[in-house]
């Protein structure tokens, strides 16, 4: 994972994520706070691929390619569990 990049992106999310604080505290427009809001999930979302894409193209592929089958059982469930709860949500 890069990680000097995702942390860049976070930092931008945690900066953008202060304007709307600061936007409901001076009651700005509901409709412009919510699309702020928006776009923020947007980028953490663009985040949470890039992490799950490196993921699947490490420790995914690691844990398929070895001989361990309760590991790439563990691994693959855990995949499952990540798309289970982004339909939760």
């Amino acid at each position: 994972m890069e990680n000097d990049s995702t942390i860049r992106r976070l930092k931008t999310v945690e900066g953008h994520l202060r304007g709307v604080i600061r936007m409901v505290e001076e009651d700005a427009y509901c409709i412009d706070v919510i699309r702020q809001i928006q776009a923020i999930e947007a980028a953490l979302n663009k985040v949470s691929s890039r992490i799950l894409e490196d993921h699947l193209n490490s420790c995914v592929i690691t844990a398929i390619q070895g001989s361990d089958k309760k590991e790439r059982e563990r691994v693959l469930k855990e995949i499952t569990e990540v798309f289970e709860m982004s339909t939760k949500v």
